[in-house]
């Protein structure tokens, strides 16, 4: 089974969240960032190099929230992180068509979420996630 982890950065009450390019798998869908692992990578190494590599950030995986498993069979494990700076995301266009920071209402609203990331918002109403406080 293909793995992957997912960053969830929350800033002001905003979620970090970009729209896929043309050029990768779920084209043009809203998503929060981050991709598959690479071999003897850990879930943590991944968030850091995902969000280089897509968005130009350096960020701090801060803890495991929850995991899922996806309809086309990718265990995904969802990761709270924080920006080190306050540099801009910069994405890199073969991969992130745009950025945005959107509400939770917002980002479950929108037509164009990844249904996975719908999951996660679902499980974090259920009470199966917990954010810090």
């Amino acid at each position: 089974m293909r793995r992957g982890a997912v960053a969830v950065i929350i800033e002001q009450g905003r979620w970090l969240a970009i729209r896929r390019s043309w050029e990768v798998s779920a084209p043009g869908k809203v998503c929060f960032p981050g991709g598959g692992m690479e071999p003897n990578e850990t879930e943590a190494e991944t968030i850091v190099r995902e969000l280089r590599e897509e968005l130009n950030l350096s960020v701090r995986p801060l803890q495991r929230l929850w995991e899922n498993v996806t309809p086309w069979k990718v265990h995904l494990a969802w990761w709270l992180a924080e920006r080190i700076d306050d540099e801009p995301p910069r994405p890199l266009p073969a991969e992130v068509a745009e950025v945005f920071w959107l509400s939770a209402d917002e980002m479950t609203a929108h037509p164009d979420l990844l249904p996975s990331n719908l999951a996660f918002f679902e499980a974090l109403q259920r009470g199966e996630i917990m954010l810090p406080q």
